[in-house]
């Protein structure tokens, strides 16, 4: 340790990195460790300022402490809430290729005796108190721990809480550890306050990150109704949706094309709410002309109008306690919609033929694929109505902007239909998903449905192939129609695909895969040569 002896200010080495030079003239007189101190407390503090990141202060820090107090090994270890240890967050001094957690494992006694006391820890020879603790000696020889070394250790403390350690290793000297550890805590202090703003932040960003992991889990995978396919983005909004207004009273508007299964939504808005042990009554509004929907919706009594021969419940009814799903609505006349205004209203309704009015407490679903604002402009819809239905709209998203869930679609189609049928699930080659991909899907999840159906249905074999597709997937689009194709290159693109599939279903085996298409193997190894077919990438 250097001695205190006083000297000029502007002799000290260390002033000229602390505070300004007006501070320091004005300090005449005062000793030279004194300043030092000032200087190495000034420097530290300039440090925090310009970093978030508690190594870039704490290294600078020991390397300072380094020269002025002659330490030599310096660690700053911080407690691990989650599991009460100890983390070194930094070390300096250590023997090259030392892992620090050996030096953190010996040194641990001390660090929890200094957070438990939240005091200072002084070991007068480190490598006795070592020995004492049974630590090896070939531990003490790579640690490169001298005899007459000593330890202090000071808590880092916030609010009379101990967030960890700084320690120093150092000579024993005449002048003792009274001075050090003054400037020690002083720099704990310090060192204490950042470690303290920056661990809140950082378990801050940690637990809001852990909040959207959870969130995008559950909305990937928890929100997902089962009766629903899709891992999209897209998709994955349509489930978060669903999980917010599912167990609610509100009215609910789905909008979409036809086919991409608005019913579904509707389901799943009702398995989810507290209505689901009551009644879903499903109406679709454009399947029965409009001189009996009235009756179909609201009811009828006995003679209310030729071949009225008893009384009917109508759809509402029958839905009281449930959920009533109104699907096409678009599609009803005006007439209607102002009766079925007044339900959406006041939840109250006459039968036909009766003046009694009926309550009910059922919860409305529409569905459309209908522009309703052009039709609201065009005078075909009420704009009352359309207000009372557009209380939280739900957007099905056509097939064409989900393309990265047609896959899965067709891989749970396949499965579908297969069991239907009697048969093992068979796979899609990748000519087939290529065309499925590429394919504008006008009628949506509907229409690939159907065509997985008469793709099972013609596949013998273990797969299914481009040809078992019906013949609209495999027309030509707009931009390659210009593009002219010759029946020899439609064979050889046909003969390409057999010998991937057959390859893919024998695991690369090219006798095996020879057989199955009527090949000899030489034969099959010229066209696996002219096509350019990597054999390896198929094998199991």
């Amino acid at each position: 340790m250097m001695q205190t002896v006083n000297c000029r200010v502007g002799e000290c080495s260390l002033a000229k990195e602390g505070p300004p030079l007006e501070l320091l003239n004005r300090a005449t007189g005062v000793s030279c460790r004194s300043v030092q101190e000032l200087g190495l407390l000034f420097s530290i503090s300039q440090t925090l300022e310009k970093s978030l990141d508690l190594g870039d202060i704490v290294r600078p820090a020991l390397r300072r402490m380094q020269g002025f107090i002659g330490l030599e090994r310096g660690t700053i270890s911080i407690l691990n809430r989650d599991t009460g240890g100890f983390l070194l967050a930094e070390a300096i001094g250590l023997p090259r290729g030392l892992p620090p957690a050996n030096y953190l494992d010996m040194i641990r006694p001390i660090l929890e005796r200094t957070v438990e006391s939240r005091d200072p820890v002084v070991i007068t020879d480190l490598a006795v108190w070592a020995r004492k603790q049974g630590v090896e000696e070939d531990v003490l020889e790579s640690l490169r721990l001298a005899d007459g070394v000593g330890m202090v250790s000071v808590p880092l403390k916030f609010d009379e809480e101990a967030i960890g350690t700084l320690s120093i290793e150092r000579a024993n000297t005449n002048f003792g550890w009274e001075s050090d550890l003054r400037i020690l805590g002083m720099i704990a202090s310090i060192v204490a306050q950042a470690a303290r703003v920056r661990r809140d932040a950082a378990e801050q960003i940690q637990s809001l990150r852990a909040e959207n992991e959870r969130l995008q889990e559950e909305i990937a995978h928890g929100f997902r109704p089962e009766n629903i396919i899709g891992s999209s983005s897209t998709m994955r909004s349509v489930y978060y949706h669903i999980e917010q207004v599912a167990n609610s009273a509100t009215t609910v508007l789905i909008r979409g094309e036809s086919g991409t299964g608005k019913e579904l939504v509707a389901k799943a808005l009702h398995e989810k709410s507290s209505r689901r042990n009551k009644p879903f009554v499903k109406f679709n509004c454009a399947a029965l002309p409009d001189s009996i929907i009235e009756s179909e919706l609201f009811g009828h009594e006995k003679g209310a109008f030729t071949g009225a021969l008893a009384m009917r419940k109508g759809r509402f009814e029958s839905a009281n306690g449930g959920t009533i799903f109104l699907d096409e609505i678009g599609d009803i006349s005006l007439s209607t919609q102002v009766k079925l205004l007044r339900v959406l209203q006041e939840r109250e309704f006459e039968r036909v033929g009766s003046q009694e009015t009926r309550r009910v407490d059922v919860r409305v679903i529409a569905a459309t694929s209908r522009n309703l604002e052009e039709m609201m402009e065009a005078g075909t819809f009420r704009e009352d109505l359309y207000y009372r239905l557009n209380v939280f709209p739900i957007y099905m998203p056509p097939l064409r902007e989900r393309k990265c869930d047609i896959l899965m679609l067709a891989d749970h189609f396949i499965e579908k239909f297969a069991k239907r049928m009697g048969r093992k699930p068979i796979r899609i080659s990748s000519a087939a998903i290529d065309m499925l991909v590429s394919y504008h899907w006008a009628g949506n999840v509907r229409e690939l449905e159907n065509c997985i159906e008469r793709a099972v249905l013609l596949a013998k074999g273990q797969s299914i192939k481009a040809h078992h597709l019906p013949p609209t997937l495999q027309k030509k689009s707009r931009a390659e129609s210009s593009e002219v194709a010759t029946l020899e290159d439609a064979i050889q693109a046909l003969e390409r695909e057999m010998i991937v599939d057959a390859l893919k279903e024998t695991g690369s085996n090219l006798a095996e895969a020879s057989r199955r298409l009527g090949l000899t193997e030489r034969k099959a190894g010229l066209r696996v040569k002219k096509y350019g077919i990597d054999v390896s990438r198929f094998k199991s």
